[in-house]
């Protein structure tokens, strides 16, 4: 999704940061500055430095909310009994930027959700001063990681609530485009 959404941007001529973590994926428009990283705190270390000068952001990454405190450096081969593993948590990138956003920029945020799906999009909205959420819910046939296509609902600031059917992904970006630049 977050590919489709730099490069409906960059067709319109929007000077697109794209902040990505290991995928195939290529980029086509010269209007992309691809910036590549592998971990959590590299992207947030990434998305704190380019912010600031950007008009908006959109948040598409599926960042893991917790990372193992300590991690291994060779395989931990099998033995009997039990492994334990202890997480923190990953510092939350939306709530960061949403903290520290001017007013004239726009922040959009996503939300997978599988339950409660609008009253917890509604509240990750508030919580992280977002500007507009993009509800993603894990029932519906065909959206969410490893579709081509997906089915979005999209809530603003001010409680509007703009649901979509199943579109591919390029289609739901120009959605998501028209939304955002309404704000």
């Amino acid at each position: 999704m977050g590919f489709a959404l730099a490069e409906r941007l960059a067709s319109l001529g929007a000077k697109v940061i794209l902040i990505c973590g290991p995928v195939s994926l290529k980029t086509n428009n010269p209007n992309i500055q691809r910036i590549d990283v592998t971990s959590a705190s590299q992207m947030y270390k990434a998305c704190i430095q380019y912010f600031p000068t950007c008009d908006g952001a959109i948040m598409t990454a599926a960042v893991a909310d917790y990372a193992p405190v300590a991690a291994e450096k060779e395989k931990i081969k099998r033995s009997k009994g039990n492994l334990l593993l202890e997480l923190k948590p990953n510092k939350d990138i939306a709530a960061e930027l949403g903290r520290i956003k001017r007013a004239d920029q726009v922040l959009v945020g996503f939300a997978l959700e599988s339950r409660n799906e609008l009253e917890n999009a509604f509240a990750k909205l508030k919580k992280k001063n977002l500007d507009m959420i993009v509800l993603n819910s894990l029932r519906e046939e065909g959206s969410g990681f490893g579709y081509d296509t997906n089915k979005v609902t999209i809530i603003t600031k001010d409680e509007k609530i703009f649901d979509y059917g199943l579109k591919t992904k390029h289609e739901v970006a120009v959605d998501i485009v028209d939304q955002m630049t309404a704000i």
